[in-house]
């Protein structure tokens, strides 16, 4: 006798879950801001047009994607290659200690960079020892690129963990050909693994520059407000008695809206490959 619940019912119910999930975490919050918006859309529409702080923060939060990201992969892929190469148990080993840096929270490491490249940081104070200013070399930590580089701290090993089954999975006999055939090793990896890998290499981009353009804590930690990017600007609406929450809320579509671009590029780029192999 067959079961009253075929397959496609068992699946619909089985979604369920996620389904729930999807409207308790993602559209009520998102709806929410929209109405917010649309409430106060002529006033928003006048602030926004005024925001002396918008344009350089959406400008500062582009670029903070960008060179996060770019520093994350140029660390990370040459890192996830050395690991793939590794035997079994070294691999994994390898592949516990790249996860610790992802264990600690944004304030842990936001202290950690003030405590070794701040003005008194103990970085600081040894290139100090050399004649440089370490009030004017401890200042770097807390701009733009030095937010990237203390955010590269726990997305470089989020690229490698990403990036391990890429470099592990992936046929090495083009690349022993083009050796063979007498290309040089820089040569023949372009023509041959980084081919194959640029799809992967921009989808992980794009990855990693939409979580640097949205984090929160570590900016805050580390510099406060003294940054000028979205996330922060965010916070500025809502605090210190301000509760700007229409402008919240319309800053907050637009860093959604900045990310889910980036996030769209990156997956075009993967579709891009998949049609590609299709055709061929």
């Amino acid at each position: 006798m067959a079961s009253p619940f075929g397959s496609g019912a068992v699946r619909r119910l089985g979604a369920l879950p996620a389904y729930a999930w999807l409207m308790l975490f993602l559209l009520l919050p998102l709806g929410s801001l929209l109405l917010e918006v649309a409430i106060e859309s002529d006033a928003l529409s006048v602030s926004l047009r005024d925001d002396a702080l918008l344009g350089t923060a959406a400008w500062n939060t582009i670029l903070l994607g960008a060179g996060t990201a770019t520093l994350s992969l140029l660390a990370g892929a040459p890192l996830a290659r050395a690991v793939a190469r590794l035997s079994e148990g070294r691999r994994q080993l390898m592949l516990v200690l790249l996860g610790v840096p992802l264990t600690f929270s944004g304030l842990v490491i936001a202290y950690g960079f003030i405590l070794a490249f701040g003005r008194a940081g103990f970085i600081t104070q040894l290139i100090a020892m050399l004649g440089a200013d370490p009030a004017v070399v401890g200042k770097w930590i807390y701009s733009t690129g030095g937010l990237a580089f203390a955010y590269g701290y726990y997305l470089i090993p989020r690229v490698a963990l990403i990036m391990v089954p890429l470099f592990a999975n992936l046929d090495r006999r083009p690349y022993d050909a083009a050796l063979t055939l007498g290309a040089p090793p820089w040569r023949a990896w372009l023509d041959t693994d980084f081919r194959e890998l640029a799809p992967s290499f921009a989808a992980i981009w794009c990855l990693i520059a939409a979580v640097a353009m949205g984090t929160y804590g570590t900016a805050l930690a580390l510099a406060g407000t003294q940054i000028n990017i979205l996330p922060l600007l965010i916070y500025l609406k809502i605090s210190d008695g301000s509760g700007d929450f229409p402008m919240a809320a319309a800053l907050s579509l637009l860093l959604l809206g900045m990310c889910v671009l980036v996030l769209a590029a990156g997956e075009w780029a993967t579709r891009g490959r998949d049609r590609l192999l299709v055709t061929h």
